[in-house]
C-alpha cells in the first residue's frame, strides 16, 4: 500500500499525457489524486504507534532489486510515527492543488498537471524512504517539476525564481550526498561486513567517531536548513512563493519545506547525536532570529503572497527550535507544527490567488472594504489567519504552545530568555496578519471592481472547507494526532540518549588507550 500511494501519481502522469482535452488532463489528475487521499486513509486507519517502534516499521516494503551485493542499497519504504501525518498531508493537498489550479492555469494544461503528479510521488517517497539513498532520489526528484512549475506557470520574474530555488537547494543536496558516501563506506565497514550500506537502521545502529560527526552533520543539516529554510538561508523561498502559480505556492508551503525539518528530525538527530546536541544552542539562536526577523519584514510587505512567504520563516523557526530542544514536548509541537503550518498557511495562499484571479493583483492598497462584496471569502481569511497567529482552539496553538513550553524546559537550551525572544514571534504574527486583514477586507470599500467582485463559488469552498475543519479539529482535538507520533518520538530521543552515551564512553576509552602509561605502570 506505502508502494502503490507513493507510484500511483507517476502512473496517473502518464494517464494525463495520454488525455488529449483540457477537460480529461484535469479530471485524470484529480481523480488520481482523490484516489490515492482515500488510500492513504487506510494507512492512517490501520497504523498501530505501538506497532511501529519495533525493529522494522509496520507496512514496509523491502526489495533488493536495484543493486549487487556489493552495495547495500535498496528499496526500502515504511510508515512510522514520525511521516505517517506528513504522508497524509501530502496526499490530501494532492486533489486540493488540482482543484486549485482549475482555472488559474490557462495554457499548457497537460505538463503542468503532469508536473504536478511527478511532483506529488517525489515528495511522498520522500517521506516514506528508510534507506538513504533512495530518500536522496526522491529529494533530488522533487527539483525537477517544482522548477518547471515556477519557471513555465510564474509570475514575471519566474525564471530567476526557479533557477535561485534549484541552484541553493542544489548545493545543500551534493554536499549532502558526499557526506552520504562517506557514511555509507564508514557504517559498512563497522558493522556490515565491509559492504557499503545505506539502510537507515543499519546507520542508526552505526556509533560514528566523535570528529567526524561534527563535519557529517553539518552537510547534511546544511541540505535540510536550506530546504526549511532557516535564517540565512532563507532568500530564495519568497522569490519562489511570489513568482510561483498559486498550486506551486500551496505545495512549496504546504510540504515541500516540510522536507528539510523533516530531514533535521530522521536523519541528523539520530545518525549524528553528539555533533546535534553540540551544535543545538546554535540551530536554536538561527531559529530563534528566523522567527523574529521573519515576522518584522512580513509586516513591512505590501504584496499579501510575499508577506505569507516570510511568515513561513518565522513560523518553520518555531519548528526548528522544538527540534533542537531535544525532548518530548517540543519535539511532539514540532511535528505537530509542521502539519498545521501546512495547513493554514497553505490555505492563506489558496486565498491570495482566488483574489489575483478576481483582481490580478496582490497589493493590499488595490483592496480595502471587500468583506462587505465577499463576507464567504472573508469568513475563511479570518480563520486561516487566526490559526497561523496562534490562536487558542485552533490548529496553530498547539504546536507553538509545545515547542515553547519544551524549550523553556529543555536542559541544552539554557536560556530562558532565548524561548522569550521566540514568544515575540507569535506577538507579532498577530500584528502582521491581521494588518493583512484590515488593510485588505476592512476600511471604505472605494473602488467599483471591488464592489462587483464574486464571492466564493462550489469548486473554492470544496478546496477550503476540509482545511477550515482541520484547523478547528486539530485545535480543539489535537490528542489523535499527537498520539500517532509520540511513541516514535519518544523511542528517537531514547536513541539519540543511548547512542551519545556510548559515542562518548568510546571516546574515552580510545584516550585512555592512546594515553603515555603511569609512572606506577613504568616501574
Amino acid at each position: 500500500m506505502v508502494s502503490l500511494i507513493i507510484f500511483l501519481p507517476l502512473a496517473g502522469a502518464v494517464l494525463t499525457m495520454l488525455a488529449r482535452s483540457e477537460s480529461a488532463i484535469r479530471w485524470s489528475a484529480l481523480l488520481v489524486t482523490s484516489a490515492t487521499f482515500l488510500l492513504s486513509l487506510g494507512l492512517y486507519i490501520q497504523f498501530d504507534p505501538a506497532v511501529s517502534t519495533q525493529a522494522v516499521p509496520q507496512l514496509s516494503q523491502i526489495s533488493d532489486l536495484w543493486f549487487p551485493d556489493s552495495m547495500d542499497i535498496k528499496y526500502f519504504v515504511g510508515i512510522d510515527g514520525l511521516n505517517l501525518l506528513l504522508i497524509m498531508l501530502t496526499t490530501l493537498f494532492g486533489p486540493i492543488v488540482v482543484l486549485s489550479s482549475w482555472t488559474y492555469i490557462g495554457k499548457n494544461h497537460k505538463p503542468y498537471y503532469t508536473l504536478l503528479l511527478v511532483l506529488q510521488t517525489g515528495v511522498t517517497g520522500v517521506f516514506a524512504a528508510f534507506d538513504v539513498f533512495l530518500f536522496y532520489i526522491f529529494f533530488e526528484i522533487t527539483l525537477i517539476p517544482m522548477y518547471f512549475i515556477i519557471g513555465i506557470w510564474g509570475g514575471e520574474n519566474r525564471v530567476y525564481a526557479a533557477v535561485k530555488f534549484v541552484i541553493y537547494t542544489l548545493v545543500g543536496s551534493l554536499l549532502m550526498l558526499v557526506a552520504l558516501i562517506f557514511l555509507g563506506y564508514a557504517a559498512g565497514d563497522a558493522i556490515n561486513g565491509g559492504v557499503f550500506t545505506t539502510d537507515w537502521y543499519k546507520l542508526v545502529a552505526f556509533n560514528m567517531p566523535l570528529g567526524t560527526q561534527n563535519w557529517l552533520f553539518l552537510l547534511f543539516a546544511l541540505a535540510f536548513a536550506i530546504k526549511v529554510p532557516l535564517f540565512p538561508l532563507h532568500t530564495w523561498l519568497p522569490d519562489a512563493h511570489v513568482q510561483a502559480p498559486t498550486g506551486g505556492s500551496v505545495v512549496l508551503a504546504g510540504v515541500l519545506l516540510k522536507m528539510g525539518t523533516y530531514g533535521l528530525v530522521r536523519f541528523c538527530l539520530p545518525l549524528f547525536p553528539n555533533a546535534a546536541q553540540d551544535y543545538a544552542m546554535l540551530f536554536a539562536v538561527l531559529a530563534v532570529i528566523g522567527i523574529v526577523y521573519g515576522a518584522l519584514v512580513s509586516r513591512a510587505q505590501t504584496d499579501a503572497k510575499k508577506l505569507v512567504a516570510y511568515s513561513s520563516v518565522s513560523h518553520l523557526g518555531f519548528v526548528v527550535l522544538g527540534i533542537f530542544a531535544f525532548n518530548v514536548e517540543a519535539m511532539q509541537g514540532a511535528m505537530i507544527q509542521m502539519i498545521n503550518h501546512g495547513i493554514s498557511t497553505g490555505a492563506l495562499f489558496l486565498i491570495v490567488g482566488m483574489l489575483y484571479e478576481r483582481r490580478h493583483t496582490r497589493e493590499m492598497s488595490d483592496f480595502g472594504g471587500i468583506a462587505k462584496s465577499v463576507p464567504v471569502l472573508t469568513f475563511f481569511m479570518v480563520l486561516s489567519v487566526l490559526a497561523s497567529a496562534g490562536l487558542p482552539g485552533l490548529n496553530g496553538f498547539v504546536g507553538e504552545f509545545l515547542i515553547l513550553i519544551g524549550s523553556f524546559s529543555s536542559t541544552l537550551l539554557a536560556s530562558p530568555w532565548l524561548v522569550v525572544i521566540a514568544t515575540t514571534g507569535v506577538i507579532l504574527a498577530a500584528v502582521y496578519l491581521l494588518y493583512m486583514v484590515y488593510a485588505m477586507f476592512w476600511g471604505t470599500l472605494n473602488r467599483d471592481e471591488n464592489r462587483d467582485m464574486p464571492d466564493l463559488n462550489r469548486r473554492e469552498l470544496g478546496l477550503l472547507i476540509p482545511m477550515a475543519v482541520l484547523m478547528v479539529v486539530m485545535g480543539l482535538a489535537p490528542s489523535p494526532f499527537l498520539a500517532k507520533s509520540e511513541p516514535a518520538v519518544k523511542q528517537l530521543l531514547e536513541t539519540i540518549e543511548t547512542k551519545r552515551l556510548a559515542a562518548e564512553e568510546m571516546a574515552g576509552a580510545i584516550s585512555a588507550a592512546d594515553a603515555p602509561p603511569s609512572a606506577v605502570n613504568r616501574d
